[in-house]
């Protein structure tokens, strides 16, 4: 007689078999993708002499400007710093044109007095290592342009659709980690629109496609051959947290980079903060979505609209606003000139007031107010303010003579932990007048790192308080 345990053991095992075929029938042949993608990625060398006086912690500034585990690709390669010595850095890169053109983050060669690039030897035909030149670059989003000269037509890709993207698709990402040059990993799209304090265009896609130190410039490619991101950052102590620029942001800046052109974007001219959920209580709102106006600069186009404190942007141009980084994005996204509709909620009222965008560029300089490179250093590395003195008709407003008003309070740095805001202006620091930004930086360095604390007394719409921050033991 037939035993019914081992006929229905035999048929549990078919059935198993059948669900793991159809399982492995299913994912994805990545073998294609990467022979036709991987001769396009580059690997990129990068000197410069640093100046310092001597030893210095082998990551150095490496998170400067990034929240804490957070991680730019390369860094882990520089050399320590000696005085007058050579700084080695490894990142990757890949061609955007047969005559050259190669993408990578404004990182990897910032400061470079050399870059050298490494081609695919199939797609080289020739000499492998060859010098690059700097095109041009983009701060703000992390984007550079390089340009080598070969005789030969190279390899390349072209941007995908980033918007299009759904949560859940594969993705591969090819890199130089570790100075691994073209290595394949894959994954999938993990969330889109991430934040990471990055700047002020915070938007990332995530993904679990494996990328480490060395990946940073490298790209983001969909199951197309397409790039749709360019990765720049990972957390250090997460596995499979990684983070690229989208390619709609990305290509718009490279190629106009590319042909010539001045990076513009618009502005309003306003400083701005989330509606938290104890501002929309106070205004008596049903949700908590815009970006408050907490001042308007004088003469700027959202003054000239008619734009006031305390205005709660909506909409622009129809589309809905949920926050102040999401204003800084769709406002940045438009050329100066053009002119957009803002909803504004004044006094539980919606109104409709039309602005014409001013130029984000040319609003960011010295001569409208924004500290020079050394003072904003010192401003933000040490306190984590963005900060720019006020003019005449705002200190008439607020009674006073001079300050410098906060424009933005970075989240991982120590005046985060000080009940300090956009808006408020800094008339003293450590009981002494500060008139200029470059005030505040030298009352910083020189006492405040010094005793590792400073007292800072804000005007807060006219009231006038006092806000210790702290900075740390002296080194």
């Amino acid at each position: 007689m037939r035993n019914p345990f081992l006929s229905l053991t035999a048929a549990l095992l078919a059935m198993v078999l059948v669900v793991t075929s159809a399982s492995a029938a299913s994912l994805p042949e990545f073998t294609d993708l990467a022979a036709k993608c991987g001769p396009a990625v580059v690997n990129i060398n990068t000197e410069k002499v640093t100046k310092t006086t001597g030893p210095e912690d082998f990551f150095g500034d490496m998170f400067r400007g990034m929240p804490p585990g957070f991680d730019r690709f390369f860094e882990p390669f520089r050399d320590k710093r000696r005085p007058n010595a050579r700084q080695r850095s490894l990142g990757s890169g890949f061609l955007i044109s047969a005559d050259g053109y190669i993408v990578t983050n404004f990182h990897v060669v910032d400061g470079a007095d050399v870059i050298r690039v490494t081609l695919d030897e199939k797609a080289a035909k020739g000499k492998t290592n060859v010098k690059a030149t700097l095109v041009g670059s983009d701060e703000e989003t992390d984007l550079a342009l390089l340009k080598i000269d070969v005789k030969e037509k190279l390899p390349y890709l072209t941007f995908g659709n980033s918007d299009s993207l759904k949560v859940g698709e594969w993705v591969l990402a090819i890199g130089n980690p570790f100075g691994l040059d073209h290595s394949v990993t894959a994954g999938i799209l993990s969330a889109k629109g991430r934040r990471i304090n990055a700047g002020a265009f915070d938007n990332f896609l995530q993904t679990d496609a494996s990328i480490n130190p060395g990946n940073s410039g490298g790209h983001l490619i969909n199951m197309q051959g397409e790039i749709i991101g360019i990765n720049t950052a990972i957390i250090a102590s997460g596995q499979g947290i990684g983070f690229a620029i989208p390619s709609n942001m990305a290509s718009d800046i490279i190629f106009q980079v590319r042909d010539g052109k001045k990076i513009s974007r618009g502005w309003l001219g306003i400083v701005i903060q989330d509606v938290d959920e104890t501002t929309g209580q106070a205004l008596g709102l049903k949700d908590h979505k815009g970006a408050m106006v907490v001042s308007v600069q004088p003469g700027q186009p959202a003054d000239e609209a008619g734009i006031k404190d305390g205005d709660i942007i909506r909409k622009i141009d129809g589309q809905e606003i949920e926050d102040r980084d999401e204003l800084l994005r769709v406002v940045a996204s438009k050329k100066p000139g053009t002119r957009v509709d803002v909803e504004v909620l004044r006094e539980g009222k919606l109104q409709t007031l039309k602005v014409k965008l001013g130029d984000r560029s040319s609003n960011l300089d010295a001569d409208n107010g924004t500290p020079s490179r050394g003072d904003k250093d010192a401003a933000e590395a040490n306190l984590g303010l963005t900060v720019r003195p006020i003019n005449a008709d705002e200190a008439r407003q607020l009674g006073i003579e001079h300050g410098i008003m906060i424009l933005d309070v970075d989240q991982d740095k120590p005046a985060a932990n000080t009940d300090l805001r956009p808006g408020d202006v800094i008339v003293k620091a450590n009981m002494k007048a500060v008139k200029t930004v470059a005030d505040l930086a030298r009352i910083v360095r020189e006492e405040g790192v010094k005793r590792g604390a400073i007292l800072l007394q804000i005007n807060r719409r006219g009231d006038l308080v006092f806000r210790t921050v702290e900075l740390g033991p002296a080194k």
